[in-house]
């Protein structure tokens, strides 16, 4: 699955005022990241707030990236859960044809063993799909660690990815020297992106890229080409900005990003809340040095 390489964003669901959501930013978005250098798009992960979508709006938002991308960039779908056999069968019917594969997280709040975990990932792998780890144990409470990913691996050649999300970075090196040929591993951590992939990941499924499409996909490129100076020249400019957007969480960051750029509107669902002023004046004074 090369397809899958580069930066691929993790992209946001646009609100209006009253909430509902605001399907003509979605297109802005989507079109302003195809224009600018974005290798692939992930719909419904947990920076679009799926959370809080109900089912009816998820179908609407995949829907509607589905047309307005028009086959011109590949497509991951966010897949995931806590009760295993509810996200195996999920899995199995939706329609995921549009998609080269699915992005499902490591289950959360129940905080199983790695045993559980990789029992968890094998009935996900019996689908026979495409599946992408998503270890982010910030959000899930439990770490995938690296022997537990690699033996799924090496088990299971349908896992052939990792969003790695550790606050180790150690862990992302040790899945990239032991892994077998044709698994990979991209950052989930926005500012791991560059030292991970001029460690042999694929690149970031990224937060930050969404709104620096054009500089997070050349700097990931140089880094592919070896040009590390380069590389790290872009990787230092747009580090503040990273650090802020999660300083309250995400995606309340991203979104003022967007919204400063005339994308989308500022508005998220409970619980999560717009940024507070003294972040959203941090934010638009590092977007002026940039």
């Amino acid at each position: 699955m090369s397809i899958l390489k580069g930066v691929g964003v993790a992209l946001i669901t646009p609100f209006n005022e009253d909430l509902s959501v605001d399907f003509d930013s979605l297109t802005k978005l989507v079109e302003y990241n195809i224009e600018n250098g974005t290798n692939y798009l992930v719909v419904l992960g947990t920076t679009a707030e799926a959370a809080t979508l109900s089912d009816e709006e998820k179908k609407q938002v995949v829907d509607h990236i589905i047309k307005v991308n028009n086959k011109r960039l590949p497509l991951v779908l966010g897949i995931g859960g806590n009760n295993t056999f509810e996200v195996k069968k999920q899995i199995e019917e939706t329609d995921l044809s549009a998609f080269e594969a699915v992005l499902s997280v490591s289950p959360y709040y129940n905080k199983p063993n790695q045993e559980g975990l990789y029992q968890h990932y094998k009935m996900l792998a019996s689908t026979g799909k495409n599946i992408i780890i998503y270890n982010v144990p910030s959000r899930t409470g439990q770490n995938v660690e690296a022997e537990t990913t690699l033996r799924l691996a090496k088990e299971f050649p349908n896992l052939f990815l990792i969003k790695e999300a550790s606050p180790n970075i150690l862990q992302y090196f040790d899945i990239l020297r032991k892994k077998p040929e044709g698994f990979n591993l991209v950052s989930g951590d926005d500012e791991f992106t560059l030292p991970v992939t001029l460690a042999g990941g694929n690149g970031v499924i990224s937060v930050i890229g969404q709104g620096y499409p054009k500089e997070f996909s050349t700097m990931v490129q140089l880094a592919f080409d070896g040009k590390v100076k380069e590389a790290y020249e872009i990787h230092n400019k747009l580090v503040e900005i990273t650090r802020l957007i999660f300083a309250e969480g995400n995606p309340c960051g991203i979104k003022v990003v967007l919204a400063e750029k005339g994308i989308i509107k500022n508005y998220l669902r409970l619980p999560l809340v717009t940024a507070s002023e003294g972040l959203h004046a941090k934010i638009k004074a590092e977007m002026a040095n940039i």
